[in-house]
């Protein structure tokens, strides 16, 4: 697997990662804005800049490695901080947030899909086909009921009060939850599946 990825191939991982996350995390920031929170507007976090959002450990070495190893990448960026007492519809308000994420990463991956038919530069052509691929799979990984990730605070939202308290207990150990349940191939071959299943959806 390791001599299976050129390094023009990382390298458009890295720019893709980069724009992906930058694009994602200012969504949050933007939705929580336009809910009346402007806690990621004081801490400089409305904004496309990567600089404000990447971290050079979470969002550029870990998904590099784990693209390597298991063909999926795992990553974060910095958190965006909100304050749910100051967002509109409560627990509802807080999940349009973070729907807001994964959202934006499958419109990338179906804005790439569309420009892949409209280029002849091979390229722009092998840069837009792993821009899809990894905003699809970013896409697929956050919505995955597993907190902290954005899919566990949708279901948050509509989850009765037990469900929500194991959620909340789990909280902390929810990135160790993920790397297990890849290390172990639980979640991998579903991953790769849903993912490929909503490539050949695409335009």
């Amino acid at each position: 697997m390791l001599g299976s990825l050129s390094g023009s191939y990382i390298i458009d991982a890295l720019i893709t990662i980069i724009i992906s996350l930058s694009i994602h995390e200012a969504m949050h920031a933007y939705v929580a804005h336009a809910l009346g929170d402007t806690t990621a507007q004081e801490m400089g976090r409305l904004s496309l800049n990567p600089l404000k959002h990447i971290d050079p450990l979470t969002t550029i070495a870990l998904p590099i490695i784990t693209l390597l190893l298991f063909q999926i990448p795992i990553l974060a960026a910095k958190p965006v901080p909100f304050n749910p007492n100051r967002v509109k519809y409560e627990e509802f308000g807080s999940a349009l947030i973070a729907a807001a994420g994964p959202l934006s990463n499958l419109i990338l991956a179906i804005f790439g899909a569309l420009l892949i038919h409209i280029t002849t530069n091979t390229t722009i052509f092998n840069f837009l086909d792993t821009f899809v691929i990894l905003n699809v799979a970013l896409f697929i990984f956050n919505i995955l009921p597993i907190p902290p990730l954005d899919g566990s605070r949708v279901l948050y939202a509509f989850a009765p009060e037990p469900l929500q308290e194991f959620m909340q207990t789990i909280e902390p150990y929810g990135l160790f939850i993920v790397f297990a349940l890849v290390l172990t191939g639980v979640l991998t071959s579903f991953l790769i599946t849903l993912n490929n299943d909503i490539l050949r959806l695409l335009p």
